[in-house]
């Protein structure tokens, strides 16, 4: 389940930035906002991934 929970989130983010780069024109200045919050949420959800692989090693 988590496996395809992370592909879903990853053909999310693909497509978010596609759509981004593809209507840049229409957008505009919005382009910019929208590219930091896309690289924002990212990089949260592989540090969230990563701190929960962090767990999961016994010490």
């Amino acid at each position: 389940m988590m496996n395809f929970k992370s592909l879903l989130t990853l053909l999310g983010v693909l497509l978010g930035a596609w759509a981004i780069f593809h209507f840049k024109a229409q957008l505009g200045l919005l382009m910019l906002p929208l590219f930091f919050g896309l690289v924002l949420f990212v990089t949260l959800k592989l540090y969230r991934l990563m701190e929960k692989d962090d767990s999961d090693k016994p010490d």
